[in-house]
């Protein structure tokens, strides 16, 4: 399999998924993509999901990478990584909700990022020298940070904003040491993401230094959120009988609802989508407008979505060939703000018994506004935001051993003080 940019209509610069994979970012600015889009046997997809997820999704991995890596290789890695349940939950005859919160980290990253985290130990340079460089407004650095963990030839620096992320969150980041670099930025998300892709937007720095990124901007990170779209429609018509859902889907950069559309354009049945987002409302604003307006973030409790400036954009524009009707007509979005997303918590717990994070209650708000029939995506453990969930339900929110194991470590990290000069001294820490 080749991979081209999004901005490279032509198709003249044709990269290796191992170029891909490495470089994170397209030289000129855009997203990889696959030269072309596998189609998935649904009859085998069902197959495979009732016997595990791992099973389903070393499948769908060799549908892409099957060519690039040996099918043992490639299906002892995912077993190996995908050891965790991902179980479909009723709230009511319409609404359900696909926990992704069950893995190392309790949150939907731990499905890209561990992937990510073992494709390259298996595609690793040959000097053993990669960095992976990656933004996080929560829980993408924690994802990556235990997914990379260990990793031979593998470094990861991960910038988070300062004091913009939870206790937990940072505490998962900053206690494991090993080839784990967390580096605390003066400023929000967006400060770090421009930091990102500044680095890999400067030519002779790439030139000289064997660099990726592991934010879903990767190709690794991206294709293997697909994969469990599959597993939730599997669940969910084996439960209704019915075959095509709606899929109601908490969003910040949007890396994970294009992995739907993905899953969309590889023949999986969706009726529709509908990106949940908080106060940044970039793309539910676009949808309604056909305006796309980027802008600094703001800050909320649903911290994973604080994105002013959503890289995969540029993703859900060329999964619908930059046809905009086309993609208006297949998706949705909806906003919340704080207050809305405290009640959403509120009324989750008092109607379903169910103890919801902020971001699959800005999801569940979503759901409710256009009266869906299908699976809303739970991406975060409330006891992440245990504060919060705890408030609004009145009762406490238990905390995982895992999570307990990170908050019992003492935390080391490099602070990036604000200033015009902030990308030169990142790049002398890389």
């Amino acid at each position: 399999m080749r991979y081209y940019s999004t901005r490279d209509k032509a198709r003249l610069r044709a990269c290796t998924l191992r170029e891909a994979a490495f470089m994170g970012l397209a030289p000129d600015g855009g997203l990889f993509m696959p030269e072309s889009i596998p189609q998935a046997d649904l009859d085998k997809v069902e197959a495979l999901a009732e016997r595990s997820y791992a099973d389903m999704a070393a499948y769908l991995a060799g549908l892409f990478f099957g060519e690039d890596i040996s099918k043992d290789e490639l299906d002892a890695m995912v077993r190996r990584i995908y050891d965790f349940p991902c179980p479909l939950q009723r709230l009511d005859e319409r609404k359900w909700v696909i926990e992704l919160t069950h893995g190392p980290t309790i949150a939907f990253k731990d499905f890209g990022a561990r992937f990510m985290g073992g494709m390259l130990g298996l595609l690793r340079p040959d000097d053993g020298s990669l960095t992976v460089l990656t933004a996080t407004s929560g829980d993408t650095g924690s994802a990556v940070a235990a997914g990379f963990f260990g990793v031979p030839g593998v470094r990861v620096v991960v910038l988070y904003p300062k004091g913009k992320v939870s206790d937990l969150q940072e505490s998962q980041m900053t206690t494991l040491g090993g080839n784990i670099f967390p580096v605390c930025v003066e400023g929000d998300f967006d400060d770090c993401q421009k930091l990102v892709k500044d680095v890999f937007n400067d030519s002779a720095f790439r030139a000289s230094h064997k660099i990726t990124s592991a934010n879903s901007i990767n190709i690794l990170r991206w294709i293997p959120q697909s994969f469990y779209y599959f597993y939730a429609w599997h669940l969910w018509k084996k439960a209704t009988g019915a075959q095509a859902p709606d899929f109601v889907v908490p969003s910040g950069n949007y890396g994970n609802i294009t992995a739907g559309m993905l899953a969309l354009r590889m023949g999986l049945p969706v009726r529709r989508f509908i990106a949940a987002s908080n106060a940044n409302d970039v793309i539910p604003e676009f949808l309604r407008t056909s305006v796309y307006s980027p802008r600094r973030s703001v800050r909320t409790i649903a911290n994973a979505m604080d994105v002013g400036a959503p890289s995969n954009y540029e993703r859900m524009m060329y999964l619908f060939d930059g046809d905009f009707a086309s993609l208006k007509k297949m998706t949705f979005g909806f906003s919340s703000d704080d207050a809305a997303i405290r009640e959403g918590i509120r009324e989750m717990y008092a109607r379903y018994g169910y103890t919801a994070d902020p971001h699959t209650a800005a999801g569940y708000n979503a759901a409710v506004s256009y009266d869906v029939d299908g699976i809303l995506l739970s991406t975060a453990h409330p006891a992440k935001f245990k504060d919060v969930v705890s408030t609004c339900t009145g009762t406490a929110v238990g905390i995982p051993s895992q999570l307990l194991c990170a908050m019992s470590r003492e935390r080391k990290f490099t602070v990036l003080q604000a200033g015009a000069d902030m990308r030169e001294r990142l790049l002398r820490m890389l």
